[in-house]
C-alpha cells in the first residue's frame, strides 16, 4: 500500500469538516487511504471504455459517438472536461477513430480487442449460468424485481447518517449513502423527510429534513426504461448550505442554494444571480458548471417495473417504472475544488493506475470526486464493488483536473466530454418545480391494457446547442434508441406501423438486410433519412404532443426478459465482462464494411460480411508514441458538437 500524504490529509480533512455538528471528530478519525492499483492486472483492463464504444457505425450513418465525445463544453471552460472532438492535440478526435488505449503493450492485450464478452457473446454467458446450476426460465422475475434489497444494505452503514463518511476503517459500507428507502419517496417538493429525528438535521414542520433532495431529470440515451434500467438521483449539500445568515437551519435558504447549484451546472444562471451562495455559505462562490466542495450524490439504479408509476395501487414505492429492487447503489462525494482558469494542459490520464480502496469500495476519479458503489451479489443482496468494477464508473463520471505529481503517480482519470463536473443528471433537470421530485422517467404512466406500452407526460425538451428536440436529435443521429444503435422489437413495430408511404413518407420503414455490406449500409442510410422525416412530421410525439411511449418504455414482457438477462450476470458475478445483455449479438457489433474503409483482424485475417467484430487494427510502429493504440476509422466524417444543455418548450417553463 502506498500512503499518499497530501491526498490522505485532503480526504481526512474533508471528512472532519463534513462531520461538524454531527459527531465528535475523534469518533470518526480514520482517514480515507487507498492504494495505487494497476489496471493492467484487472479482469478487464479497459473497463473505462463502455461496450457501446465498440459498435460499428454503418458507414458513419449511426453516430452515437457525438453524444459523449465533443469539444463544446471544454472550449468554453464549462465544467471540467477535456475536448474530445478534435480540439486537443493530446486527445484527438474520439468520434473519428477507434483510438482505444493499450496498457503495457505488448505484454497485455490492447484495448482494440473487445473485452465485453457478456454483451458480445451472450451464448457464453448462458453457458456460464448453466454451469453454475441455474435455470433462468424458472426464475420468477416479477417477484424478484419487486423485492427490496436496499433497506438491508443501508442498515449496515455505520456512524451518523448526517456524515458523508462514517470513518469506519475497512468497513465495506463506510461510504454507503445515508439515504434510507424507508424515507422514500421524497415529498412533492423533492425534499426527503423522515419521521425520525435520528440522522436528520432539523424539522421544518412537515418532517425531519435529511438534507437529501430528489431530482427529476431527462434521461440520457443509455438510461431510459427501454434500455433495462432507470435511475433515482438525490443530492445533498453540506450543513452550512442549510443555514441562514444567523446560523439557524432554514429550509428556504437551503432550497435557494440548491436552486443556485442547479442553475450553475445546467447553464441557467440568470444575469442577476448572486456571486456567492446564501446564508452561512456566503463565502462559497457560485461557479458556472461546477458543484461546491462537499456535494453528495446518491444514485440508486433500479430494475424496470412497467406497473410502477407512483399511482395509488401501483406496486412498490417509486414512480418512473422504478422497481423496488436496485441493481446498484452509486455514490459520489466532491472532495476537491476545481478552477477552470488554472486547468493546465487538457489531457486524460487513462494510463495511470487507479487510486482506490478495495475493502471500502471507493475510487478517486482523478477529477475531484470520490466514487463508491454497491452491486448485487449472486443472491441479490448488495455488496461493495471491486476496484475493477468501479473503473467502469470512472469511464463516464470523470473529467480533467491538473494532476499533482506525488508518490510518483498521476491519478487515473477518463470520462466523456459531455458530463458537467463529472455528472449528468442535475444538468438535465426538468425546469422549475418539476425538476425537484422523484425521477418519473419523463412522466411515466403505466399502460391501461395488458400488452400495451406506457405513456409519457412530457414533450421533447430542446437541446440548446442543436436547437432541436433532444430525443429527435438522438433518433436522427444514432439511428437507434440507445448508444448501441439498436431498435428493440417493440420500437421496430412502432416505426414500421408509422413510417409508411400511405402516411406520407418517402418509403416504408425498411428491414435490415445483412447479406452484403452494401445492402446493410444502404438500409441504415434509408432508416436515418426516414427518421428525419419522422421527427419533421412530429410523429415521434403522441397525440398530446408528448414523447411517444414506444421510444422510451418497454412492454411488460420485454422488461422482464431484460431483467432475466441481467440476472444471469448477477448469478455468475461476471460484471467485469458486461452488464448489458441481449438475446443475441446486436447487429451493430457485426462487420459490414465497404471496400473504402475495410479492415482486417489484428492477425491480418480478413473479416467476412456479418462476422462479429472482436478486434480492430492498431498502430504497429514500434517507434510511434501511439504504438498499440487503435487506428481504425469509425467512418464518421461529420459530427455535431453535441452538448447536454437543455432548454424547454414554453408550455413547461
Amino acid at each position: 500500500m502506498h500512503r499518499f500524504p497530501l491526498r490522505t490529509a485532503s480526504l481526512a480533512g474533508a471528512s472532519l469538516i463534513a462531520l461538524t455538528g454531527a459527531a465528535a471528530a475523534e469518533d470518526y478519525a480514520a482517514p480515507l487511504i487507498g492504494s495505487y492499483i494497476s489496471r493492467a492486472q484487472m479482469p478487464n483492463p479497459y473497463a473505462h471504455i463502455p461496450a457501446q464504444c465498440y459498435i460499428e457505425t454503418a458507414g458513419g450513418t449511426q453516430n452515437p459517438c457525438q453524444v459523449c465525445h465533443t469539444d463544446g463544453l471544454a472550449n468554453r471552460r464549462f465544467g471540467n472536461n477535456a475536448p474530445q472532438g478534435g480540439a486537443s492535440p493530446f486527445i484527438g478526435d474520439l468520434t473519428a477513430e477507434y483510438a482505444f488505449a493499450a496498457l503495457r503493450h505488448p505484454f497485455q492485450p490492447n484495448g482494440s480487442i473487445n473485452p465485453w464478452e457478456n454483451t458480445l457473446f451472450p451464448e457464453k454467458l448462458r453457458a456460464a449460468v448453466a454451469a453454475a446450476g441455474h435455470d433462468p426460465a424458472a426464475w420468477d422475475m416479477e417477484t424478484w424485481i419487486r423485492q427490496d434489497n436496499w433497506s438491508a444494505a443501508v442498515a449496515r452503514r455505520p456512524g451518523d447518517a448526517r456524515a458523508w463518511d462514517s470513518g469506519a476503517r475497512d468497513d465495506p459500507f463506510r461510504l454507503f449513502p445515508a439515504l434510507a428507502p424507508a424515507d422514500l419517496p421524497a415529498d412533492e417538493d423533492g425534499f426527503v423527510r423522515s419521521d425520525r429525528e435520528e440522522g436528520a438535521f432539523f424539522n421544518d414542520g412537515r418532517g425531519w429534513i435529511t438534507g437529501w433532495r430528489s431530482v427529476n431529470f431527462v434521461p440520457h440515451g443509455i438510461f431510459t426504461p427501454l434500455t433495462g434500467s432507470v435511475s433515482g438521483i438525490y443530492i445533498r449539500l453540506p450543513e452550512r448550505f442549510m443555514k441562514d445568515d444567523a446560523g439557524n437551519f432554514d429550509l428556504a435558504t437551503y432550497a435557494a442554494n440548491l436552486d443556485l447549484v442547479a442553475a450553475a451546472v445546467s447553464d441557467h444562471l440568470p444575469a442577476d444571480a448572486p456571486a456567492t451562495y446564501r446564508g452561512a455559505a456566503t463565502d462559497i462562490p457560485v461557479q458556472p458548471g461546477l458543484y461546491p466542495q462537499g456535494t453528495e450524490f446518491a444514485h440508486p439504479l433500479h430494475y424496470v417495473d412497467t406497473a410502477a408509476d407512483g399511482s395509488d395501487g401501483a406496486p412498490g414505492r417509486f414512480p418512473g417504472a422504478r422497481a423496488d429492487r436496485v441493481k446498484e447503489i452509486r455514490y459520489m462525494y466532491k472532495v476537491r475544488r476545481f478552477d477552470p482558469e488554472y486547468a493546465g494542459p487538457e489531457i486524460k490520464e487513462e494510463s495511470a493506475p487507479a487510486y482506490a480502496n478495495r475493502k471500502e469500495g471507493w475510487i478517486d476519479n482523478g477529477a475531484g470526486w470520490i466514487l463508491a458503489g454497491w452491486i448485487e451479489d449472486a443472491d441479490g443482496s448488495l455488496r461493495v464493488q471491486t476496484a475493477s468494477e468501479l473503473v467502469q464508473c470512472v469511464g463516464c463520471h470523470s473529467g480533467h483536473e491538473p494532476q499533482r505529481e506525488t508518490g510518483g503517480h498521476a491519478t487515473f482519470q477518463s470520462g466523456v466530454g459531455v458530463t458537467i463536473d463529472s455528472t449528468w443528471a442535475l444538468p438535465r433537470r426538468l425546469p422549475g418545480a418539476s425538476g425537484w421530485g422523484e425521477n418519473t422517467a419523463m412522466g411515466y404512466r403505466a399502460p391501461e391494457a395488458e400488452g400495451s406500452i406506457g405513456r409519457s407526460s412530457w414533450p421533447d425538451p430542446i437541446n440548446r446547442a442543436m436547437q432541436t428536440g433532444e430525443f429527435a436529435h438522438f433518433l436522427e443521429h444514432v439511428v437507434g434508441v440507445s448508444l448501441y444503435g439498436d431498435m428493440p422489437a417493440s420500437v421496430e413495430a412502432f416505426l414500421a406501423a408509422t413510417i409508411r408511404t400511405d402516411n406520407g413518407y418517402s418509403a416504408d420503414w425498411p428491414a435490415l438486410v445483412t447479406d452484403t455490406a452494401e445492402s446493410y449500409v444502404g438500409a441504415q442510410r434509408l432508416r436515418a433519412a426516414l427518421l428525419k422525416e419522422l421527427t419533421a412530421k412530429g410523429d415521434h410525439l403522441d397525440a398530446d404532443g408528448n414523447l411517444a411511449g414506444e421510444l422510451l418504455y418497454p412492454p411488460h414482457s420485454a422488461a422482464l426478459a431484460a431483467a432475466r438477462g441481467y440476472r444471469m450476470v448477477v448469478a455468475t458475478q461476471r460484471y467485469d465482462f458486461g452488464k448489458d445483455v441481449f438475446p443475441e449479438t446486436p447487429v451493430t457489433f457485426r462487420y459490414f464494411r465497404e471496400d473504402a474503409t475495410a479492415f482486417a483482424h489484428q492477425d491480418g485475417t480478413p473479416y467476412t460480411v456479418g462476422e462479429i467484430v472482436i478486434d480492430r487494427p492498431i498502430d504497429e510502429d514500434r517507434t510511434s508514441l501511439t504504438w498499440g493504440v487503435g487506428i481504425a476509422p469509425t467512418e464518421i466524417t461529420d459530427s455535431p458538437d453535441y452538448q447536454p444543455i437543455l432548454d424547454y418548450l414554453s408550455a413547461n417553463e
